[in-house]
């Protein structure tokens, strides 16, 4: 299938095709109510319940496309966000990008990292020494404000390798768990820039329609964003031991008290906006409360 003719009254998104971002990517848009029909080659998804349609590319290009008005949002990592922004400007540009969304998954750290058996003296320690990184322009822009004169060494991969290489004294990679460093004898020392997934978009409005669908989209994705860890606790307790039950409760909105008929007891409902452990729950029987429940929620209207 090949993408429909364009029209302008349709938006479009790209989101990885692969990676990190792929999947929760989806499955956020998805938890909007979106599906889609996939192209053949499976690199673009028409949108059949909104007139949204999908774009499946690398990340590295994502704000690219949106910059040239091929897309008109894309879910990326800020610090691709970032090295795009300082490319474009380097180049005479304006970046013409914001984040429109902090998405709060994907999250990361770009870190310098030097060898595990070395003392960090602080950013001048690398003054002079070779620094391998996949984003040349984020470390340059942060050694130019540390005043530091380094070699930037330009790698488009495994750059955690790269000393034990010989290509390169220090690395500026990112970092999640760490795991990938310890594994090669590295340590992180300073931080660059935190990052996580984050809906990027054009800092001028869009037009011809697609500002109402991107508002829809927006507003369903802060719906969705909040009820990912909401979870509805229901329960039932008599009326005696009530206020007991009531003050054992986690945090959250008012809880709804309903009456049982026949029976002198009640049914509470709690909105919760975190995960209730059970701790909480044990806490909760033995303040008296019975048919304990605790339940996803998958959509709201307030």
């Amino acid at each position: 299938m090949t993408p429909p003719a364009t029209t302008r009254d349709r938006l479009r998104v790209a989101i990885q095709k692969s990676g990190r971002l792929a999947e929760p990517a989806r499955d956020l848009l998805a938890s909007c109510g979106l599906t889609w029909r996939e192209s053949r080659d499976k690199l673009f998804c028409y949108g059949e319940s909104l007139p949204v349609d999908l774009l499946l590319v690398r990340d590295d290009d994502i704000p690219g496309l949106i910059a040239d008005g091929v897309c008109d949002l894309g879910v990326v990592g800020r610090n691709v966000l970032v090295e795009h922004d300082l490319a474009r400007t380097a180049n005479g540009q304006t970046a013409g990008l914001k984040e429109w969304r902090q998405l709060g998954w994907g999250v990361c750290r770009l870190d310098i990292a030097i060898n595990d058996d070395e003392q960090w003296t602080g950013p001048q320690q690398l003054a002079g020494q070779r620094i391998a990184t996949s984003y040349p322009r984020t470390l340059s822009r942060w050694l130019d404000e540390k005043g530091v004169d380094a070699q930037v060494v330009t790698l488009s991969g495994s750059v955690e390798i790269a000393p034990r290489l010989g290509q390169a004294d220090v690395v500026c990679d990112l970092v999640s768990t760490g795991g990938t460093l310890a594994a090669n004898a590295l340590k992180p020392v300073e931080t660059l820039l935190h990052s996580e997934a984050v809906i990027a978009g054009p800092t001028a409005p869009l037009e011809d329609g697609r500002e109402e669908i991107a508002d829809l989209l927006l507003r369903r994705m802060d719906g969705a964003l909040r009820l990912k860890e909401t979870r509805l606790l229901m329960l039932r307790a008599g009326r005696d031991v009530l206020p007991e039950v009531l003050k054992r409760l986690p945090a959250g909105g008012e809880p709804t008290v309903l009456a049982v008929d026949g029976r002198d007891e009640v049914s509470v409902q709690l909105l919760c906006h975190n995960a209730v452990p059970w701790p909480r729950l044990e806490e909760l029987k033995r303040a008296g409360a019975h048919t304990i429940m605790v339940l996803p929620v998958e959509g709201m209207l307030a």
